[in-house]
């Protein structure tokens, strides 16, 4: 047993490390643990305060909510509490047989009783709400605060479509409805990916938001409710506060799921996986089939919750200090967790794309031991400022990639002295050595030998072996991963010099099945130009494309030697995929496979170049502002230097055009006072198609 001061100490220095996260939680929706650390802290105090009952203050966070008012909201008094409800500690199965055997034996139930029914629903990740109504119109909104204590939200709320403003069918003088206001995950990718234009654009206070929880309820806090209408916000209802008596005129309802059936007749969306369940092993089932589903699911959550269905039997329970007896919340794996960051390396896949990975000291999350997490690109890496030796929030949710979401604040507090150096993207491929470039609009680095890059052998060869390149029939996926394995292939021209013998050397390679792919390498080698040129799979190089430079220049060295100038003079050819040949070109090795192969036999007939036609918007230039209908900055700005226009990011008086869209800001106002043309997306495509 701990003794007394010690559990004294322990228990007071718990009590302020939850106060001070619980208030970044729920006061500045800025929280620096996982929901899982949390918890850990708060069971911990539970346990000392069970075991030195006289620790138990008044002021102790076990025995609040949790939460403050913030300034600037008028307070509201909730008329029948908002109580959270009691985690249960087992994530296993057992976790809800211990539920289920608590209330049973609160019950007084006999094991050869009855079973007990529930109504088993999701544990959303969001913001709790209460939606207070009168008369069937809604008239107050308020956050759950301290559970007694919550904040006016009210104009925000009003924002939420999915939120009545009167409730539908006969409604009672009082009915409060309480439920959790979330985004989707869809809509949070949607946000984010503005932000991160707001970001490039130079848009001072935007961020990037760390997870759907945070930027629902960041809108919802807000005294300027039209932040709240600019977010996708959502729904769902599952709880009642004050409402007003069958006496009275309110709904005579026997049980939680018969509410819930209330709540879905006024117009409230209500959770579709909700169902009843009878007994322990059926809660079981409901947790199970929720696992199974719950990465597929469009929202997020963090388990399930289990409620007594009886009204009558929920108030039999009644309370334990401050969570109802009759309900549980029944978690799965944690979804994140902290670990320290070991060191980063860049590793390349399959298409050349050179990605930083954090290597981390083992932890346990999403229901497996993580070592490695993503770091996307050198611009997250960088913006989230992850260095070695920093303690992280590492995420892993179902069959997704784990990913580091950000620096505990008290690692990244430290004098820089004491961390690592800060992320920078090798400029070299560190598998083959060749240069990692960046291309402009684009967030990846990317090893530019594909013909000659280890990482990328695979996928090369497949490539190239495809039926509309090279066509080798027989050489799939198994196969080339064999030979690649077994380093029988090394670069291209390495397949030209297997022979039957080696071929059916192989695992599972009958001599038939040996002899068809040599005979399909020697057809191979009589191809056409854009096929072997399509076959090399350089970035951007399409079917059409290949085509393309094939006409222009009729001949490969034509196409190798070739300025950028030079390759814009072709159809469809914008400065990205100029630079991408030229770099490819440029790589001495990427020349060698060429050659060998050529030397390899293969060949096709060659032409004289076609003659060249003007480009239509050459010697004008274009600026973009805004969101177009249907097209991306990058896909409008390769669309017009393709036709041989320039594009610049900013408007002066050498703009001939601004190309404008949705939320065009000061680059419309400088347009309209230099007297520049503005034209939207639709003049642009006609501009485009007709020229000028």
């Amino acid at each position: 047993m701990t003794t007394r001061e010690d559990a004294a100490r322990e228990a007071a220095a718990l009590g302020e490390q939850l106060r001070r996260h619980a208030h970044l939680y729920y006061v500045l929706d800025a929280p620096e643990l996982p929901d899982t650390e949390y918890d850990k802290l708060f069971q911990r105090l539970q346990a000392l305060e069970a075991e030195h009952s006289e620790l138990r203050t008044p002021d102790s966070p076990t025995q609040r909510v949790g939460g403050k008012v913030l300034e600037g909201f008028a307070k509201v008094r909730h008329k029948v509490p908002m109580l959270s409800i009691r985690t249960e500690t087992d994530i296993t199965p057992g976790g809800a047989s211990a539920f289920d055997a608590r209330v049973r034996k609160e019950l007084g139930l006999a094991e050869d009783g009855p079973q007990v029914e529930y109504v088993c629903e999701l544990k959303f990740d969001g913001l709790a709400v209460n939606l207070r109504y009168e008369q069937g119109v809604l008239v107050q909104a308020a956050t759950r605060g301290d559970g007694e204590i919550g904040e006016d939200v009210t104009q925000s709320i009003r924002t939420v479509q999915q939120i009545p403003l009167r409730l539908h069918g006969d409604a009672p003088p009082v009915a409060e409805v309480r439920g959790e206001v979330y985004m989707r995950r869809d809509d949070f990718e949607a946000l984010n990916e503005r932000q991160r234009e707001k970001i490039a654009a130079g848009q001072k206070n935007e961020k990037v938001f760390v997870n759907p929880r945070n930027a629902a309820a960041g809108a919802v806090r807000q005294l300027d409710p039209a932040i709240a209408a600019s977010r996708p916000l959502s729904f769902f209802a599952y709880g009642l506060g004050e409402v007003s008596s069958p006496e009275q005129g309110g709904p005579d309802c026997a049980t939680q799921f018969d509410w819930l059936q209330q709540f879905h007749a006024w117009g409230f969306p209500i959770g579709t996986q909700t169902q009843r369940a009878s007994g322990a092993i059926e809660l079981i089932a409901f947790h199970e089939t929720i696992a199974r589903e719950r990465d597929a699911l469009p929202y997020d959550i963090d388990g399930v919750v289990y409620k007594v269905d009886s009204l009558e039997l929920q108030r039999r329970l009644g309370f334990v200090s401050r969570e109802p007896r009759w309900a549980v919340a029944h978690k799965y794996p944690a979804q994140e967790q902290l670990t320290e960051v070991l060191g980063i390396e860049v590793q390349v896949g399959r298409t050349g794309k050179l990605t930083p990975v954090a290597k981390l000291a083992p932890i346990f999350v999403g229901g497996v031991t993580v070592t490695n997490a993503t770091l996307h690109n050198e611009d997250e890496a960088r913006r989230k400022d992850v260095r070695v030796g920093d303690t992280v929030i590492v995420r892993r949710a179902g069959d997704v990639i784990p990913e580091v979401v950000g620096v505990l604040p008290e690692s990244a507090a430290r004098p820089a002295q004491q961390r690592g150096p800060v992320f920078t993207m090798p400029r070299k491929c560190p598998v083959c050595g060749s240069d990692a470039l960046r291309e402009e609009g684009e967030v990846d680095y990317r090893c530019t030998g594909g013909l000659f890059c280890g990482a990328q052998r695979k996928e090369a060869i497949l490539h190239f072996a495809a039926r509309r390149a090279l066509d080798i029939e027989g050489l799939g996926d198994k196969l080339v991963e064999q030979l690649v394995d077994a380093n029988l292939i090394r670069t291209l021209p390495d397949l030209y010099k297997l022979g039957f013998t080696t071929l059916a050397g192989l695992d599972r390679m009958a001599d038939k099945s040996a002899k068809n792919l040599v005979d399909a390498l020697e057809a191979s080698k009589k191809t056409t130009l854009p096929r072997f040129l399509f076959g090399l799979g350089i970035r951007h190089i399409g079917e059409s494309t290949a085509k393309d430079l094939a006409k222009h220049f009729g001949k490969l060295d034509g196409i190798m030697d070739a300025t950028e100038e030079q390759l814009l003079e072709v159809n469809d050819v914008g400065p990205v995929v100029a630079k991408s040949l030229r770099t490819f070109f440029d790589q001495p090795h990427n020349r060698e496979v060429v050659e060998q192969l050529r030397a390899c036999g293969l060949g096709w007939e060659e032409g004289e170049p076609a003659a060249r036609a003007p480009k239509p918007l050459a010697g004008k230039t274009f600026v973009i502002t805004g969101t177009l209908p249907t097209l991306s900055r990058d896909e409008a700005k390769d669309k017009l230097e393709t036709a041989g226009a320039k594009v610049a990011g900013s408007v002066s008086k050498k703009t001939d055009y601004l190309v404008a869209g949705a939320e065009a800001g000061s680059k419309l106002d400088k347009a309209l006072e230099l007297g520049v043309a503005v034209i939207d997306e639709a003049r642009m495509l006609e501009i485009l198609e007709n020229g000028l």
